[in-house]
Order: structure tokens, then sequence, then C-alpha cells
């Protein structure tokens, strides 16, 4: 379905991630936080995304014990970050699919 963000027309699937990684741009990567309640994302929200698009172009299939081992941040301080399932609303708003490791 299609919507908009950040006065850009992209298609989303029912659970509102990007179906298309080229459609996303750091604009839209803050409006989608934003609707998740994540007003402001700061250098270590932007590390971690850059670091799930980096994983995710490589194939990998993300997890959070992933991430919390990636040398960016503890789990904990993930959780922080991205309340309210962290990996799956880091990976919406890195555009990328939810994790097969998210309920």
């Amino acid at each position: 379905m299609l919507k908009t963000i950040a006065n850009k027309e992209v298609d989303v699937n029912e659970e509102g991630y990007l179906t298309n990684k080229g459609d996303w741009n750091e604009d839209i990567a803050k409006e989608i936080a934003k609707e998740l309640g994540i007003n402001d994302l700061t250098e270590k929200h932007w590390a971690v995304i850059k670091w799930l698009r980096d994983q995710d172009a490589g194939g990998t299939h993300l997890s959070i014990r992933q991430v919390g081992s990636s040398g960016l941040v503890d789990i904990k301080e993930f959780y922080a970050l991205f309340p309210g399932g962290p990996l799956k609303n880091a990976s919406k708003i890195a555009g990328i699919m939810k994790p097969m490791s998210c309920l």
C-alpha cells in the first residue's frame, strides 16, 4: 500500500515496513522514528541504523543478540534507544523488513 512519508510516496506492507529499500532516506527514517515516539535520532541511533542496513544488505538474519555483540551498543542500550521492540522499531526506521526473529 502507498503511504506518504517525509513528502515522498512509498510502498509499505501491512505492518508499515518499506517494501523497497531504495525508497529509504534519512528524512524518511526521522519521520518513521517520530511515528514510533523517538523524536531525536542521536549518533548512536544512526550508527545502529547504518549497521542494520549493512547487515541486511549482506543477507544476515538479524537478532537482538547480534546487535548487542556488534560493539556499537549493548542490549540494554539498544532497548533504551529503540523502546517498545528494539529490533522491530530499529529495522522499520532503517527501512529494512522486519527480521524473522521478531514476532
